[in-house]
């Protein structure tokens, strides 16, 4: 654990304060022991450290790929924010805090948090500013679902005005920058902040800004014959941002510009409109079917284009044409988008969680067949963390409506949701088959909304095979740890597998059930179990319950992930005490890897056709006629 100090300005002492790194962006209820003791403990260390110096009203405010932030309150009431830099991070990584003090504290403009002071002791990095007022749009997103065609207008035109301002070469001049623009590099939702009390916008987190080494017309942004002879044109100096959002310049390491933060806005807003977390479903869940008004939902669509040309002449129609877009008649009131629940949502008040609060989990199996191509890893020669949190589990190679999907079914697990989903590809569509329970009747719309993002773009991919997902509550992992990887695992006798009981007992019905075992073995699943446990498993899946059971083998760390529901009550003894067996049996278990298991409770199997895109629609031209 490495050590860092924080200054009591006021009594001249130093006091210790511990931080670590995790390797992993994961629920804490994921975390081997070890790593979620210190994370605990770095959080309480990090909060007495700061009510120390006199701030109250402390939490941990978020984490990302280079730091940790924290909000606070000062002496003077005012909201403050703590960013801290990773401490086992490369030290050119970790200079980055302070490249990004350096670039934000020279930018002076309403909606963007001012730099109070940037410290480093020792080998720790602290940047200190003010606390943009509201909620992230990412928060948001998911709270609502696709924002209101008026908030997604509204939201336009003042992004616009920040990337005018960062554009704007006379504001600039007398800067360090030179009158250079400068480049945010990473707008996304979750960097934006949105006041709901004065309906306005901070952009956030200025880790991968840059000063543009090009215009928005491509010509290099330096201003003198020395200052040209100096530059390096050969290398970007361009952060990879958030690869989810990012434009294809960006991602393919092209000199900085003001055009990626274009990209990083259209994605973002098209991202907000759809009620989506990334910029790739636009082939299938076109801008034009959001209902936006015509004139932003065909800016998107060329921003958003595959061509370069069209990309940078959308822009700038976007920017030449703010005026009438802030001119467009829009409804007093939010305009609420109802789309049709595809497939059936179970909806169940927060209380009837049996097991308490959920923190979903979503695991997905048989994915290699989304791949286009094998080794597609375009990125790999790019010095970049951000890498590690996107693209290690195979979104590389995969064509851009199958990263939408993933990324579709991956925002399910910001819900707390339980359940299971079987899809499968056919040549004349789409089989779905699936049992998901949300214990939040606020968030209904949004997560129905999700869920028919996902089965439209599912609708969109055309291939052949089948996807399995489990959606699963991290608080009821079971964690058994070695200190040898030679060693077998052993459970505590105290550790158990829960499982709950259905409400209504449900009999059985043979020729409705989804087994376990119907697609055969995965391919993408590499952890074979012995026999004796296998042979367990064909027990349990003779008893009529829903649910999955995941085992995840690391060298010295076996979690085991599940939810369990039993339907036949009768079985309740004989249920448990499979249970019982499979922990007396991880002895027996060799080998690293994963395997899943999964069970639905009936076949209502619902079917989708082919589609090449959603229709158009388009924000009424007069609204307060409808």
């Amino acid at each position: 654990m490495t050590e860092i100090l924080i200054k009591n300005n006021t009594k001249n002492e130093e006091k210790k304060l511990q931080h670590f790194y995790i390797a992993e962006e994961q629920s804490i209820y994921l975390l081997n022991h070890k790593d979620a003791t210190k994370l605990k403990k770095w959080v309480d260390l990090c909060q007495q450290q700061l009510k120390f110096l006199g701030y109250h009203n402390i939490a941990l405010l978020g984490k990302g790929a280079y730091g940790f932030v924290f909000s606070a309150v000062n002496i003077a009431d005012e909201e403050v924010v703590f960013k801290f830099s990773r401490a086992n991070l490369p030290q050119h990584v970790q200079d980055r805090l302070s490249e990004e003090a350096d670039i934000q504290g020279q930018l002076n403009h309403p909606k963007i948090p001012k730099v109070i002071d940037y410290q480093k002791i020792k080998r720790q990095s602290i940047l200190q500013m003010t606390r943009a007022k509201g909620i992230d749009l990412d928060k948001l997103s998911h709270q609502q679902g696709p924002l209101a065609p008026e908030l997604v207008v509204s939201i336009a035109i003042q992004l616009a005005e920040i990337l005018l301002y960062l554009r704007d070469e006379k504001t600039h001049q007398y800067s360090q920058s030179k009158g250079k623009p400068y480049v945010h590099g990473d707008i996304k939702p979750s960097n934006i902040v949105f006041d709901k009390n004065t309906g306005l916008v901070q952009l956030i987190d200025w880790g991968s800004s840059v000063i543009a080494q090009l215009d928005v017309k491509g010509q290099s942004t330096s201003n003198n014959v020395m200052d040209l002879m100096s530059s390096d044109l050969q290398h970007s100096n361009a952060r990879l941002g958030d690869v989810y959002f990012i434009g294809p310049e960006q991602i393919s390491g092209g000199l900085s510009s003001p055009r990626f933060d274009e990209q990083g806005l259209a994605a973002t807003l098209y991202a907000i409109a759809s009620g989506q977390s990334c910029r790739y479903g636009t082939k299938i869940i076109e801008p034009n079917s959001l209902g936006l008004p015509k004139m932003l939902a065909n800016v998107l669509t060329a921003m958003l284009s595959d061509d370069e040309k069209k990309r940078c002449e959308a822009g700038d129609y976007f920017f030449k044409n703010l005026s009438y877009l802030k001119q467009i008649v829009l409804s007093d009131k939010p305009t609420v988008i109802k789309s049709d629940v595809l497939i059936p949502v179970w909806i169940k008040s927060k209380s009837a969680s049996k097991t308490g609060e959920i923190d979903t989990v979503v695991y997905g199996s048989r994915k290699s067949f989304l791949r286009e191509e094998a080794n597609g890893d375009s990125l790999s020669d790019i010095d970049d963390v951000q890498l590690e949190k996107y693209y290690k589990n195979y979104l590389m190679g995969m064509g851009d409506n199958e990263k939408a999907f993933i990324a579709a079914l991956s925002r399910l697990g910001n819900f707390p949701v339980v359940g299971g989903l079987a899809i499968r590809w056919a040549k004349e569509g789409v089989y779905v088959d699936s049992n998901l329970t949300l214990f939040d009747p606020s968030l209904k719309y949004s997560f129905e909304s999700a869920v028919s993002n996902m089965i439209h773009l599912a609708q969109g991919i055309f291939r052949i095979g089948v996807f399995k997902s489990c959606l699963f509550n991290a608080r009821n992992t079971l964690h058994i740890e070695r200190n040898n990887p030679n060693k077998p695992f052993i459970a505590d006798p105290k550790q158990y597998i829960p499982f709950e009981v259905s409400d209504v007992a449900d009999i059985d019905d043979v020729t409705r059930l989804h087994s376990y075992f119907e697609d055969g073995k995965d391919p993408d699943e590499y952890l074979y179990l012995p026999e004796q446990m296998m042979a367990v498993l064909a027990r349990i899946n003779l008893i009529h319950h829903t649910g999955c059971i995941i085992f995840e083998v690391l060298p010295k760390h076996l979690k085991i992930h599940s939810y369990l529901m039993l339907l036949n009550h009768d079985k309740a003894e004989e249920f448990s005490q499979c249970l019982a067996e499979l922990m007396a049996l991880l002895p027996t278990i060799d080998g690293i890897g994963i395997s899943g298991f999964m069970k639905l409770p009936y076949k209502d199997t619902r079917f989708f056709e082919h589609i090449n895109s959603l229709p158009e629609r388009f924000y009424p031209k007069n609204p307060k006629l409808n």
